[in-house]
């Protein structure tokens, strides 16, 4: 199984940055993606950024010149910069990996979402 522990979240006003973390344990043969997606009460979940094995990153293109995702490999980490932000960024950010186990199975994990708040 993964683990993912994730960390970072908080209030913030317009025009700040927060930088999220998202750290992936367990049987962890290889991360083939680990990304970002968040979510909004009463809307549906909405993908942020992803890296994927090889290093292609990939963003919402609203997010595309403000927020930046990077992975500490060695660690099984993923941090998210996310600055200028914006109110219409107040969401529940979840962690996603997708990830070969040992045993050889294939498994997508979420982590438990982390509050951002960015007020006017």
């Amino acid at each position: 199984q993964v683990q993912l522990v994730e960390s970072g979240g908080g209030l913030v006003q317009a025009g700040g940055s927060l930088r999220l973390s998202c750290e992936a344990s367990g049987n962890i043969d290889r991360i083939n993606v680990m990304g970002w997606y968040r979510q909004v009460p009463g809307k549906q979940r909405e993908f942020v950024a992803r890296e994927m094995r090889g290093g292609g990153i990939e963003y919402r293109d609203s997010v595309k010149v403000r927020f930046s995702l990077s992975r500490d490999t060695a660690k099984n980490t993923a941090y998210l910069q996310m600055n200028d932000l914006k109110p219409e960024d107040t969401a529940v950010y979840s962690c996603n990996v997708q990830a070969r186990l040992l045993d050889g199975w294939e498994r997508t994990s979420w982590g438990q979402g982390t509050q951002v708040t960015v007020s006017l």
